[in-house]
């Protein structure tokens, strides 16, 4: 992945590695409690509060330095119940579920 060296190099990687170790491990639609939580620690280690929503949904908000419009941004966590033959590196860990 190339940076455009807007996100610092060291930190960049450690998006990377979250990325593929949630993608090496996935839940599930309803069961991401694994999920839920390296987002959750990853929040905290940036300073930001969290709060789950729906079981295993979570929110956090990010304040900005100036008032006016909000924007929510949204992530799928869930996996699809399909085994993966990309023979990636971070390919799934968990036979017949994958993130597709």
């Amino acid at each position: 992945m190339s940076n455009t060296g807007v996100i610092p190099q060291g930190d960049l990687d450690e998006i990377v590695a979250l990325r593929r170790d949630i993608h090496r491990h996935p839940e599930l639609s309803g069961e991401e409690e694994q999920t839920a939580g390296r987002i959750e620690t990853a929040l905290a280690g940036l300073g930001l509060a969290s709060r789950r929503v729906g079981g295993t949904g979570v929110v956090a908000d990010i304040p900005g330095e100036m008032s006016g419009p909000i924007v929510a941004l949204r992530a799928d966590l869930d996996a699809l119940p399909i085994h993966e033959e990309t023979g990636l590196s971070f390919s799934s860990a968990t036979d017949g579920v994958m993130h597709a």
